[in-house]
């Protein structure tokens, strides 16, 4: 990024001279970038528009402590499903080892007893995990009415929450209202002293919950259901370049996507986490869903748009 930008020409507003690595490595540390100001240790939501989603800053900070621990440790992950495979016969953990410094076999480490789980390559692994990321592949077209579904459903959260804001703002504003005619009452004597206290702590108590939810409410980060689509766009796509991926990248998708991996036979088997596992079931490939037994249609409603 640096070259590029010396290419380019740019310099810095203030000193005229050429952005440094450790300036460019600043920014793409700075949370500012997602909406987030930082200030004296803590954390704050900015009201200017973020310019990058969350996801892709997280990313990017994953692959700058990756550089820094390759950087301190000398030796990048090596194999690409370690501690991620268990045995379908005895349920031991799958691990890897290297033969003549250039392939790589996993194994059931046999920890309970004799195994009869045969070695398999790296390289079958990689297509079978490829094949299993293919169940979640869903075309365009069906993917842009998930997204339409799942931005209405945000929409019509959105009111609700608006509504429920404008209810405790308001909440607020009149038991300061009454906690202000309190205190003129308090003042002139037409109230005791004890009686006011009760009162006023009684209310004060009451506005404080409501601000704190209110609070509650104004930090919901609206960016979370972008971070969504996103994150359901790349498991739709993931098979697509897992094959080409870095070991450590591997493990990243795989560990998002996936809950429960084993090699039963010579077979992979997979379960998909939530809330990818819908899209395995609106695939193509998947089976036709149908109303569960004794139930009507209007009891399996299509969530999507029409």
């Amino acid at each position: 990024m640096t070259e590029k930008i010396r290419d380019a020409g740019l310099r810095s507003k203030l000193t005229k001279q050429i952005v440094g690595r450790s300036s460019i490595h600043h920014m793409l540390r700075n949370p500012i970038y997602i909406g987030r100001i930082e200030w004296r240790g803590e954390s704050f939501r900015g009201v200017h528009q973020p310019l990058v989603s969350s996801l892709t800053w997280n990313n990017v900070q994953e692959l700058l402590d990756r550089r820094s621990v390759k950087n301190t440790h000398g030796d990048q992950l090596r194999f690409a499903f370690t501690g991620l495979i268990t045995c379908g016969h005895c349920g031991c953990a799958v691990v890897a080892q290297m033969q003549k410094k250039r392939y790589v076999y996993y194994h059931c480490s046999g920890f309970r007893q004799k195994c009869p789980e045969k070695y398999v390559r790296e390289e079958t692994l990689v297509e079978a995990f490829a094949q299993q990321l293919a169940r979640l592949q869903v075309d365009d077209e069906i993917f842009s009415l998930i997204e339409r579904a799942i931005v209405d459903a945000q929409r019509d959260e959105d009111k609700g929450r608006n509504e429920e804001i404008m209810r405790l703002k308001a909440e607020a504003d009149r038991l300061q209202v009454r906690m202000d005619k309190l205190y003129v009452d308090h003042l002139e004597g037409r109230i005791p002293a004890d009686m006011y206290d009760r009162l006023a702590s009684e209310w004060r108590d009451e506005r404080m919950q409501s601000l704190e939810r209110l609070e509650g409410f104004r930090e919901v980060d609206d960016a979370l259901i972008g971070d969504g689509i996103e994150l359901l766009d790349l498991a739709r796509k993931a098979h697509q370049t897992f094959v080409l991926q870095s070991p450590s990248d591997k493990i990243s998708v795989l560990k998002l996507l996936l809950s429960n991996c084993t090699w039963p036979n010579g077979e992979l088997t997979v379960e998909f986490r939530e809330p990818f596992a819908m899209l395995e079931k609106i695939s193509p490939g998947a089976p036709a869903l149908s109303a569960p037994s004794g139930g009507s249609e209007a009891e399996c409603p299509n969530w999507l748009p029409e």
